[in-house]
């Protein structure tokens, strides 16, 4: 990818398996771009003045450590975390829609434990929610009771309205789609992977430390909890840059200059700055 072209690649759908869309989930008749162009024009204020901007890089990373970890979903995205923490050495349970049965063959070949929805938070340090927007406000109910205490929910939902969830009023009329997705399951989340490529998972982590490693950006409000979705992803092989609050992770929204961007932290931390909050016509109902 070069930065500041239009990026155009060959469109998925919820259900494909080819790797190619950020989030795994990007419908079929919808086409990814990194960049706007002149679609950002908008901004608020302090927007393009990076020293007036909530995003800090270069925090130090510690090891994380064995973990319990939920994943709710288990889609292009989902699948590809189960088989990278796994491969990390964390205990990892796995659940969708259908029901265990259906998760055997990524189970055998993973070690992670097919569960139910109500079951996969059950312990969980951290707990990721990637089932398509329109899907939340069906999760069961108190579907993170029984995770650890101090649990970090991440969410890697991204609104596609005309293509696949529909009108969600809230969104339309300005709710970040991440603090849309907390009042539905009652929790904080930490807004991250939504704009990555899912192959990029298994294919694009790097030591740290090395020239030009590809950064995500990670928002929330609770400062531990996105320190420790930023250690996963460090252990990843990822950078990451803190966007901010979720009242801020509009920034990382589909449409923005940072959705699907593959830059190291200095490029992640421009994107950033760069976004504006109007959303575009490809991105409204």
């Amino acid at each position: 990818m070069q930065h500041g072209r239009h990026l155009q690649v060959r469109p998925c759908d919820s259900a494909c398996h080819s790797h190619t869309c950020p989030a795994g989930s990007l419908p079929s008749s919808a086409l990814l771009q990194n960049r706007f162009g002149s679609r950002n024009s908008v901004r608020s204020p302090g927007v393009g003045d990076p020293a007036r901007l909530p995003f800090t890089r270069g925090t130090p990373h510690r090891k994380v450590g064995f973990m319990k970890i939920g994943i709710i979903g288990a889609g292009n995205i989902g699948g590809n975390l189960v088989r990278r923490l796994t491969a990390l050495g964390h205990d990892v349970s796995v659940a969708n829609s259908r029901g265990p049965e259906t998760l055997k063959a990524l189970a055998e070949e993973t070690g992670a434990t097919a569960v139910t929805a109500s079951e996969t938070a059950r312990g969980a340090r951290i707990v990721v929610v990637t089932v398509p927007l329109k899907a939340v406000p069906d999760l069961p109910s108190g579907i993170l009771d029984g995770a650890a205490k101090d649990v970090a929910v991440i969410d890697t939902g991204n609104y596609y309205p005309q293509q696949r969830d529909g009108r969600i009023s809230a969104i339309e009329d300005g709710l970040a789609e991440s603090r849309w997705t907390e009042k539905q399951i009652g929790r904080a989340v930490v807004k991250a992977f939504n704009g990555t490529y899912a192959q990029d998972i298994l294919d694009r982590g790097t030591p740290q430390g090395t020239p030009g490693r590809q950064a995500l950006p990670v928002a929330g409000d609770d400062p531990a909890a996105k320190q420790a979705v930023r250690d996963l992803i460090d252990e990843l092989g990822f950078d990451t840059v803190d966007a901010g609050g979720i009242d801020e992770s509009w920034r990382q929204q589909p449409g923005t200059p940072v959705y699907g961007n593959r830059g190291d932290a200095e490029a992640i931390t421009k994107a950033l700055a760069d976004a504006s909050p109007e959303r575009t016509a490809d991105w409204r109902a």
